[in-house]
């Protein structure tokens, strides 16, 4: 996910486009949120200069006025590839489930037998009294599953990106990022003490002139996603890890949309590319194909010791949930036993992808199951994003500051468990509003 600078863009490319759009004033009684009609007031007594930004954010309230709000959105069913909003069944194009595993029976027993043995929490973190024998076991599946010597899991991915990044790039070191790197990555960098610099996206004659102006003594890490999660596209990782080697730097490669997509077995891009022995960071989250929540770092031993006793992120979080680590466990063991479902994911990629591109869709240079409908326009996204659940689809749109002005897209992403009459619909209904909203 691209992450550009924390600035207004939103609001910049609606004030952008008022002329055409006649944008409403902010309504005096706010829609509702979390089911509760919230009035426009003053905030009791002396205003305060640290709410400014929040008193003149009305963003959000012009896109509901306009009916193109197109963010938390309520589905009140199991994330499956149909869902159900506002009563109606909808069919979900914006999912991570990649497997398709959110709603496995044999998941949910997993989880159910978690809780009757464990409780619902660990109630603390792992440093002190969280770590349950069910932490180990998954620490050890997934260590097998990247080929690595020892894994660390973490609460959240976020987490892991903020807990290992700070913790490895220490002052008078360097972490370098590719732009389009997920936000949890930026801040991670941010973080650290060390200096933060960035390349173009996937432009490996960057990195090396980065690398060049470096002390060749310093440390160094370069952190890039292995899938890019809007683009769609793959880190050239054989000529990254070159370029690494030649320099002294250390690789660190986020498989959040790699894991149970690339790679044997579904072990991610390292492997796909056969360099795990050259990424000496892997890192992934269970909230995309292994259908539960958390993350988890893998390396050498060592390095893992040293993340269990400096990442603040571990250290100060509570661990995570014996019902997310036993729905991992359950997922990995489908996965491995059912590699059908990796092969099925990518058919189903190949069916969307060449109806999309058929129907004259610019798809940019994705190569994974995520497939990018670029619009390079912020109310066509928003617009096309209605449209399409009205007409029964999902998917999301996708604008800065997770992409750059002028590169907004819909995000269509697949599951293994889609069936063709499915994606069939999708793509009748994406190419009737496509010329609807004059996208082809």
């Amino acid at each position: 996910m691209m992450y550009h600078e924390k600035t207004e863009a939103l609001y910049e490319g609606l004030a952008h486009k008022s002329g055409q759009y006649q944008l409403p004033r902010p309504p005096a009684s706010r829609p509702p949120v979390n089911h509760r009609i919230v009035r426009a007031k003053a905030l009791p007594g002396q205003p305060l200069s640290l709410f400014d930004k929040v008193r003149d954010f009305t963003t959000a309230d012009q896109l509901r006025e306009l009916g193109i709000y197109p963010y938390f959105r309520t589905i009140s069913s199991a994330q499956d590839t149909e869902v159900i909003i506002d009563h109606k069944k909808v069919l979900m194009l914006g999912s991570n489930s990649y497997l398709g595993l959110t709603n496995h029976p044999k998941i949910k027993e997993a989880a159910r037998a978690a809780v009757e043995k464990y409780g619902t929490g660990c109630a603390g973190s792992r440093f002190l009294n969280g770590t349950l024998d069910i932490h180990l076991e998954l620490e050890a599946a997934l260590a097998k599953l990247v080929n690595k010597e020892a894994v660390l899991l973490y609460s959240t991915g976020f987490q892991v990106n903020l807990g290992v990044i700070s913790a490895l790039v220490g002052k008078g070191e360097y972490v370098l990022g590719d732009k389009s790197n997920h936000a949890s990555i930026v801040e991670g960098c941010l973080l650290s003490p060390g200096k933060f610099l960035r390349f173009s996206h996937k432009d490996m004659a960057a990195l090396e002139k980065r690398l060049q102006s470096l002390e060749p003594e310093a440390g160094k890490l370069i952190v890039v996603d292995g899938v890019f999660s809007m683009e769609g596209d793959i880190i050239p990782l054989p000529e990254l890890c070159r370029i690494a080697a030649k320099y002294g730097s250390a690789v660190m490669v986020d498989d959040a949309h790699a894991i149970g997509v690339l790679g044997k077995g579904g072990a991610g891009t390292s492997n796909h590319f056969g360099l795990t022995e050259q990424v000496q960071l892997i890192m992934g989250t269970f909230s995309k194909s292994l259908a539960s929540l958390g993350g988890f770092i893998a390396s050498d031993a060592q390095t893992v010791d040293y993340l269990k006793h400096h990442s603040r992120a571990l250290i100060f979080s509570a661990s995570m949930s014996p019902a997310n680590a036993a729905a991992v466990l359950a997922a990995l063991k489908i996965m491995s036993e059912e590699p059908e479902r990796i092969a099925q994911l990518w058919r189903n990629t190949a069916r969307m992808k060449q109806g999309l591109l058929g129907l004259g869709f610019d798809l940019g240079d994705s190569e994974t199951p995520i497939l990018p409908v670029y619009c390079r326009d912020l109310m066509i996204a928003f617009n096309l994003c209605k449209r399409l659940q009205e007409e029964g689809v999902f998917i999301n749109p996708v604008v800065s500051p997770a992409v750059a002005p002028g590169h907004e897209l819909i995000r269509v992403s697949l599951m293994a468990t889609h069936t063709d009459q499915q994606i069939d619909f999708a793509l009748d209904k994406l190419g009737q509003i496509g010329k609807e909203l004059g996208l082809l």
